[in-house]
């Protein structure tokens, strides 16, 4: 039997933002605030599957997401990672750090450097309404026609 996959599903998601093709959502990782994935909508498991105008569409919602993130937040840095291995769905992670978080510098999947210190809070809706207006300018300049 296979598994559900679990970003094929929106109504589980706790979405910042959609269009037809791109889902932001907030991973809600209590360590991390500000962390978010953005989805390509279609089940695609790898990059190459999307044709050239999809991979633009999906990377500029990435580096939108990624400089509202540094606007808002001034992380120390942001990563960004597309691996797939444990949820085989075409997806980017947008991970603000800062040097006091529990894994700097190591990646936030890595052993944990320190004790977690007090995150930073973000309410669903304040991140919401920073992506919303940028992200909706964003869509609708590269799918102008």
């Amino acid at each position: 039997m296979t598994t559900p996959c679990p970003l094929c599903d929106p109504n589980t998601l706790p979405i910042l933002w959609q269009c037809d093709q791109i889902s932001v959502i907030n991973a809600q990782e209590p360590d991390y605030p500000g962390f978010c994935r953005v989805i390509w909508r279609q089940h695609q498991t790898e990059m190459s599957q999307l044709n050239p105008a999809q991979r633009n569409q999906l990377m500029t919602i990435v580096f939108a997401v990624e400089r509202v993130l540094i606007d808002q937040l001034k992380p120390d840095k942001i990563n960004l990672a597309s691996l797939g291995n444990q949820v085989a769905h075409l997806h980017w992670h947008v991970i603000p750090r800062f040097e006091q978080d529990r894994h700097f510098p190591e990646p936030v999947w890595a052993t944990p450097q320190r004790e977690p210190a007090p995150a930073r809070k973000i309410i669903h809706g304040q991140l919401s309404a920073w992506l919303t207006p940028t992200l909706d300018a964003v869509w609708e300049e590269i799918t102008a026609v």
